[in-house]
């Protein structure tokens, strides 16, 4: 299913630095940036909470009314806090509805596997780059894995994409695998008291037989 585009209002943003910044997201707002198109760089003030919420879900697309002008922009950068968890600014890219973009989409499993025995699913890929026009950005891509029988691999050739989006990542890359277990035998057998080892207990016994010995001569 391809991607709507999400309305956004923001503000032109005329105090800048880090300083400024910082005041604006304490009041619950985000900086971003808006560029391309050989147009004027503007810096915005974007509601938070509204933003991120789109970003949680995958949003690519926004429409953003900048002081009553729409703009249609595509997510190019993302900057989280030091931390890796708070959103504190983002830039948008010009875009129009006839343009080829590249850009990331977030893989999505769908179902569980009903294979006999014990196996364990392994996501490799979580994402993959793909190139389309803006009107066919997919939210996600969904890989079933319902039918998977152990050792099975699905490769990034197997995906199955909508019309118009071609993935630019290795074909043969593996996105998604299902590994049987394997469960070594570490338990001893019954009756089996050995202990291990001591390095070092063997020439000790060695070097006090040795002593013994010399002793009696």
């Amino acid at each position: 299913m391809a991607s709507k585009s999400a309305q956004v209002s923001a503000e032109a943003r005329t105090a800048l630095g880090s300083r400024a910044n910082k005041r604006l997201r304490d009041a619950g707002k985000l900086p971003g940036v808006v560029y391309g198109h050989k147009e004027a760089i503007i810096p915005v003030t974007l509601p938070k909470k509204e933003v991120v919420g789109y970003l949680n879900h995958g949003q690519h697309l926004f429409d953003i009314a900048i002081d009553g002008k729409s703009e249609k922009v595509l997510i190019k950068e993302v900057q989280y806090d030091h931390l890796g968890i708070e959103v504190i600014h983002v830039d948008f890219a010009r875009v129009s509805l006839d343009e080829k973009v590249t850009l990331t989409i977030s893989i999505e499993l769908k179902g569980e596997p009903k294979a006999d025995g014990e196996g364990v699913l392994q996501q490799i890929l979580n994402e993959v780059e793909v190139e389309c026009l803006v009107t066919d950005i997919p939210d996600v891509i969904r890989v079933s894995v319902g039918d998977m029988k152990l050792d099975d691999v699905i490769h990034v050739k197997d995906l199955k994409l909508p019309p118009g989006v071609k993935v630019l990542a290795d074909e043969d890359q593996i996105v998604v695998q299902l590994k049987e277990i394997a469960e070594e035998e570490i338990t001893p057998a019954e009756g089996d008291t050995a202990e291990p080892e001591v390095i070092g207990k063997k020439k000790e016994d060695e070097e006090a037989a040795a002593a013994e010995e010399a002793a009696k001569k």
